[in-house]
């Protein structure tokens, strides 16, 4: 992840889109192997989760400081998992933990977010325009995160007043 980051620091685009797609081919080789071989535990899945969390803030804080990205939307990606961490603190400290489980829309979301920082890369990568596409994009990336932010906030939310 770092290096990934230092590439987009430095504007070398194909290697940093080379090291993201690594990163999410081993994840997923990583993911099927704990499945196959029933190698999965819950520290497993924690750390799984949280790596994958970091990859994805860093992506598009890393782009959104050299100015491919807007910084909106960097902020967006931060705040909505900030907001949900900082829920699930609050209801340990009030003794009601909350189980966080995924929803669709958040599936929706980290697939979208995933999706869009690989094809930014990559438009940076082979030198195409950020056109129409980058723009519709944006605004379903940024629509999903803020609607998955608000679903896992509403849960929460019923969960602390029940």
């Amino acid at each position: 992840m770092p290096v990934a980051i230092a590439m987009i620091a430095d504007q070398s685009w194909m290697s940093a889109l080379v090291v993201f797609l690594l990163a999410g081919i081993s994840d997923g080789i990583d993911g099927f192997l704990a499945r196959t071989f029933d190698l999965r535990s819950e520290l497993g899945a924690y750390l799984d989760a949280l790596a994958d969390k970091a990859l994805l803030i860093s992506i598009y804080v890393a782009l959104a400081v050299v100015g491919v990205l807007p910084a909106s939307i960097a902020i967006f990606v931060v705040a909505r998992d900030i907001m949900i961490m900082g829920a699930v603190v609050v209801s340990w400290v009030m003794h009601k933990p909350v189980e966080i489980r995924p929803l669709l829309i958040s599936k929706l979301n980290t697939t979208a977010q995933i999706a869009f920082a690989g094809l930014v890369l990559a438009a940076k990568a082979f030198g195409w325009a950020l056109g129409m596409w980058f723009g519709i994009a944006l605004v379903i990336v940024a629509a999903l995160t803020v609607m998955s932010g608000g679903a896992y906030l509403a849960q929460w939310y019923r969960h602390m007043s029940a």
